[in-house]
């Protein structure tokens, strides 16, 4: 009976040492695979951390400068995360902070670099937006128009869709065209929600341009 099993113990073990020569390499390789996988998730995340961490000590030096209303200080300590750090979000908001000031500041063309930047390299979608809208308006007080639409037309995010076209008629109006500025701010009327106090602004410009929304038309008429 010792026999017997001892005979089926070995048979299973040639078979298995069959089966390892001809897969054993690439078994080994799938579960190295996986586990550097996983360790480079893991460092990942460590690095995202250790990123965000070092990015936050300038974030606040830039902050301080804001506060101060230093915009040269404010727009060095940004160049500075956005070579060590750029892809942090601190980096996108420090961007959007340093451009606001720098634009208050006059500092035009350095204001243009800076939300530029965040426009066209920010890793969120919405940071890329505000950005963008800030971007335009400063083109547009630079008598840069067609370069503020420019700007415009990469501010994608859903969510300023009624931003961006209320935008878009201010520049359009500009540049002496009433017609299409009207199109636009009706495009934004239509996008931002009414119970926001914005669209009253954005209803403003289309009363002023004699194409007030039925809502406010109507209003209009009973009041006479």
């Amino acid at each position: 009976m010792a026999t017997a099993l001892d005979l089926q113990e070995q048979e299973q073990l040639d078979e298995l040492k069959a089966f390892w020569k001809k897969y054993g390499n690439l078994i080994t390789w799938v579960i190295t695979a996986v586990l550097l996988a996983f360790a480079a998730w893991n460092g990942w995340n460590w690095y995202q951390r250790d990123q965000a961490a070092k990015a936050a000590a300038m974030f606040d030096a830039l902050d301080q400068a804001a506060v101060l209303g230093d915009a040269d200080k404010a727009g060095r300590v940004f160049n500075d995360l956005k070579d060590r750090y750029p892809r942090t979000v601190l980096t996108q908001q420090g961007g959007l902070m340093a451009g606001k000031l720098q634009a208050e500041k006059g500092q035009t063309d350095a204001a243009k670099a800076t939300l530029g930047w965040v426009a066209e390299n920010g890793s969120e979608l919405e940071y890329r937006a505000i950005a963008g809208l800030a971007l335009a308006g400063v083109l547009l007080d630079a008598k840069q128009p067609d370069a503020a639409l420019k700007a415009l037309d990469g501010v994608t995010a859903p969510t300023f869709a009624g931003l961006a076209a209320d935008r878009r008629g201010d520049v359009l109006l500009a540049q002496g065209k009433p017609a299409e500025a009207k199109t636009a701010y009706q495009a934004a009327w239509k996008a931002i929600d009414e119970k926001t106090d914005y669209r009253r602004l954005v209803e403003a410009k289309l009363t002023a341009l004699g194409a007030a929304p039925a809502p406010a038309a109507a209003a209009s008429g009973a009041a006479q």
